[in-house]
């Protein structure tokens, strides 16, 4: 620990999307308040990309940012297809990010770092190593990411979210791997269905039917949106659907749908995007139509929620599909892949909307194999790394 102890030291790094970015906001909140209890304040620097997410992030949360210099690997099935001119380049910048954060990391004698992934991760972890601080790396997805595979070996502890992650680590490093989920935002845990009524104004809303919340991300899913399209008078006489379509696209859905019966268009709510009321919708879901990503499998799980995914293809190292494939194999789920129609949909769909029962046992599995509890997990292995190292 710090030798200061009101105050604990904690360098973030991780960062280029929200899904390495978010799980560690969760943590440092989670962390605060911890110490808050015992009257201990966190001292928090971010090391980072100066155009990632994170950079952004950090601005509007008032936490002390530091830009580090690092290059993009951009992956190919050919291992000659690796050494392109923009890889060659990319990767002369990490010993500049190596030298940067090997000075931020002395300067600011951390009690401890944490580390979530995004090629900004290496050269702070490299450097976590030289200057001899302890590591905490932190895994979203099921599979390792390149980044946290890089550093596995040189971790102090490795979190994973999920127990079949740690097969997939080196031997040697297994047994400094521990569970503890992807951190959850503590304010999707406790949403209030009512209030998403009165927000959205779904009043029309048939209180018979389950509620569908169809979601493609922040920006939507063309190919989400397309499935839905052709399904939609199908869906609004099984189900009330709340639909996220992204605010690009939210015209075009207008317009797609402006012919519905005024029946079926009382149960359908159209939205480009869904902000502060998006736990509210989530507590009022029965079933949920979205993409895979960690940090989604990580609320739909912790929610208990019962899900059709279709899994972003373009994902790094296909891991949506393996998300997907791995909530379907625990009865969670259900995962859409390959070249789809909005019969596919359909089809997924037609078994749960009016099966209740079944609604109920994807929703025990889902809940099962949630973490909610997440972020205070990896609280509790950066407290007990940093007191391990003092």
């Amino acid at each position: 620990m710090s030798s200061q102890p009101s105050e604990f030291r904690l360098l973030v790094t991780g960062g280029g999307t929200g899904g390495h970015t978010y799980p560690a906001l969760t943590t440092l909140r989670a962390l605060q308040a911890r110490l808050a209890a015992s009257g201990t304040a966190v001292s928090v620097l971010w090391a980072g990309t100066a155009d990632g997410l994170e950079a952004r992030v950090t601005a509007s949360e008032g936490i002390r940012f530091l830009p580090v210099a690092t290059g993009k690997l951009r992956r190919s099935g050919n291992p000659l297809g690796m050494l392109s001119a923009s890889n060659m380049k990319d990767m002369a910048r990490v010993p500049i990010g190596v030298a940067q954060a090997r000075s931020i990391v002395s300067d600011f004698k951390p009690d401890v770092i944490l580390s979530t992934g995004g090629y900004v991760a290496v050269p702070v972890g490299i450097a976590a190593g030289l200057v001899r601080r302890p590591l905490v790396v932190h895994e979203q997805t099921v599979r390792l990411g390149l980044a946290n595979r890089l550093l596995a070996k040189r971790a102090t502890r490795v979190a994973v979210s999920s127990p079949s992650t740690i097969e997939l680590l080196p031997e040697g490093v297994r047994e400094r791997a521990v569970v503890t989920g992807n951190p959850v935002r503590a304010e999707v845990l406790t949403g209030e269905p009512l209030k998403a009524v009165d927000a959205l104004g779904l009043d029309s809303f048939d209180p018979d039917l389950p509620v569908l919340y169809v979601t493609g991300g922040a920006q939507g899913s063309v190919q989400i949106n397309e499935l839905v399209t052709g399904a939609l008078p199908w869906l609004l006489e099984r189900a009330n659907v709340i639909h996220q379509c992204g605010p690009n696209n939210l015209k075009e859905m207008f317009e797609n749908t402006a012919g519905l019966p005024s029946a079926l268009a009382a149960r359908y709510r159209v939205l480009g995007f869904v902000g502060a009321e998006l736990p509210d919708v989530l507590a009022l879901a029965d079933v949920v139509v979205s993409r895979s990503g960690a940090g989604t499998i990580a609320e739909l799980t912790a929610l208990g929620k019962p899900s059709v995914l279709v899994p972003l293809p373009s994902s790094a190292g296909n891991e949506q599909a393996h998300n997907a494939r791995r909530l379907q194999d625990l009865g969670a789920a259900i995962a859409l892949e390959g070249d789809l129609t909005f019969s596919d949909l359909r089809g997924a769909l037609a078994g749960l909307l009016g099966d209740a029962g079944r609604r109920e046992r994807m929703a025990d599995a889902a809940r099962s194999n949630g973490r909610p509890d997440a972020a205070e997990r990896l609280v509790d292995v950066l407290l007990e790394v940093a007191g391990a190292s003092s």
